[in-house]
């Protein structure tokens, strides 16, 4: 009987000790394979010794942005169609300028984050400063066959690109 107890122990210390060398070596391999993102497209500059550095932020994480503007009184349904625009058109920008920055962004699980701002004004303050610091951006314009008119700026992708680099320009700015 006391065999029995004993097989049992040691059988659940060895799915254990499976499981966590299998963690240790995942640890390894992602350390080993997935490299940072690199390249010179205004994520990434030279540093003064000369050697290329690395558009991850200090936390390592990539997300994507979508700008709400507020006074425009759109429905929800025709926000979430808007925002959905907004991050299609910034997924291809991205895929064809960075697929590397893309990779890492849907590695870390495609965050998303929707925020809001008053008016049109602060919508385009919010894409200058964007396109400032090298962030890739997608502004949307109804076309104005429901809601709203024709040619209203609704939402404003921003990213994916580094969390800490998206969080310059959006950081103030509350949810939606």
């Amino acid at each position: 009987m006391a065999w029995v107890d004993l097989q049992g122990g040691s059988q659940a210390f060895g799915i254990l000790a499976g499981v966590g060398c299998g963690l240790c070596f995942g640890w390894y391999l992602r350390g080993r394979f997935l490299k940072p993102v690199r390249g010179s497209n205004g994520y990434c500059g030279e540093a003064e010794n000369g050697n290329q550095t690395s558009v991850m932020g200090e936390s390592g994480e990539f997300k994507m942005v979508l700008i709400v503007r507020t006074d425009l009184k759109m429905g929800k349904g025709k926000v979430a169609a808007q925002c959905s625009h907004a991050a299609v058109s910034a997924y291809k920008q991205v895929k064809r300028r960075n697929p590397e920055l893309l990779k890492q962004w849907e590695y870390y699980g495609q965050p998303k984050v929707v925020l809001k701002v008053p008016d049109e004004d602060s919508l385009l303050e919010l894409l200058s400063h964007a396109r400032e610091v090298g962030l890739s951006v997608s502004l949307i314009q109804d076309a104005g066959r429901t809601q709203i008119a024709p040619g209203s700026r609704t939402v404003l992708g921003v990213g994916p690109g580094p969390a800490d680099l998206v969080d310059t320009v959006t950081g103030h700015l509350k949810l939606y």
